[in-house]
């Protein structure tokens, strides 16, 4: 069943609407778990895994016991015209949240996006990376968070569970705001800006399943393998950031294991056509963001690399 969340004036007789769609049913015990995407209009990974998961609950929609909600778009208008913000806005939408009822139309949207997420089971907040960097599939969690949300971001069939501390989490994030209201919301992030990876949206949704599956709501099909993903805690995260402006030509796709010293890309001179320096990973380890727009300034990340303590 297609809901409306949001319903507010634009100019010129339009409308900003914002739906969910709702299958299944919660029933007396059951439960509520929510999707969400497309708070950031150029980040369109998540809009496969709507489609796709839904055409899987749609096929067994007797084995759901339980209540999933997907709302495709929280960013619409950023969707429509593949814009990172609100357009005409300027703002980031996830610099917003919680909102306010009072403020402007953008803040009330998002207060009404909150309020209708409120008091969900799980939240999963889909995400992609910018159209710089290719990510392989992660959580990303707040350490004041982590006993509650790693034991369920773990059967999500990830590679990597990034747990942050909190002072570097925003307090203006829909996942920090739902998550201070004791809703539990997992940030999930995959893939590159304005595109599609199926790949990594058929994992994710098997994931979704596999973790329905552990929480009592899904009893149809699931995986019969699911990646156990590597715990940041249990290593270090080193960041490769460009040393000078230059041209990059990469060597190694993200989600390689490397060896400290291995050439990760080289940094070229387009001018006089000479190499201006070989780009080396300064630890053993996962390369699981790699830089994939070419055009690099000094201090640019290049790549993160996550080292397993010895």
């Amino acid at each position: 069943m297609i809901k409306t969340v949001v319903s507010e004036d634009l100019p010129v007789h339009e409308r900003l609407l914002i739906y969910k769609n709702v299958v299944g049913a919660k029933g007396k015990d059951g439960k509520r778990i929510c999707i969400v995407t497309g708070i950031h209009g150029d980040e369109l990974e998540g809009q496969y895994v709507c489609y796709e998961l839904l055409r899987r609950l749609n096929e067994q929609t007797n084995e759901l016991h339980g209540q999933v909600e997907v709302y495709p778009a929280i960013n619409p208008l950023g969707v429509d015209s593949v814009t990172r913000g609100i357009p005409t806005f300027d703002l980031d939408m996830n610099r917003i949240f919680p909102g306010s009822p009072n403020g402007h139309m953008v803040e009330n949207v998002a207060h009404q996006v909150v309020e209708d997420l409120k008091g969900a089971d799980l939240v999963i907040d889909i995400h992609s990376s910018n159209i710089y960097l290719y990510e392989v599939p992660q959580a990303r969690i707040s350490n004041i968070y982590a006993d509650k949300l790693y034991p369920m971001a773990e059967k999500l069939n990830l590679d990597f569970i990034w747990i942050h501390e909190a002072a570097t989490v925003l307090e203006a994030t829909i996942a920090h705001s739902l998550n201070s209201a004791n809703t539990p919301t997992i940030v999930v992030e995959m893939g590159i800006g304005m595109k599609i990876t199926r790949e990594y949206g058929d994992r994710l949704v098997d994931g979704i399943l596999n973790l329905l599956t552990d929480m009592g709501v899904w009893t149809g099909n699931k995986p019969t393998e699911v990646t156990q993903p590597i715990d940041s805690r249990t290593g270090d995260v080193s960041f490769i950031n460009a040393s000078r402006s230059g041209v990059i030509i990469s060597a190694l796709p993200h989600g390689t294991r490397v060896k400290k010293g291995d050439t990760i890309c080289q940094l070229v001179n387009t001018l006089d056509g000479t190499v201006q320096e070989e780009v080396k990973s300064p630890v053993d380890g996962l390369l699981f963001t790699v830089r994939s727009y070419p055009i690099v300034y000094e201090g640019s990340l290049i790549a993160r690399i996550f080292r397993d303590k010895e």
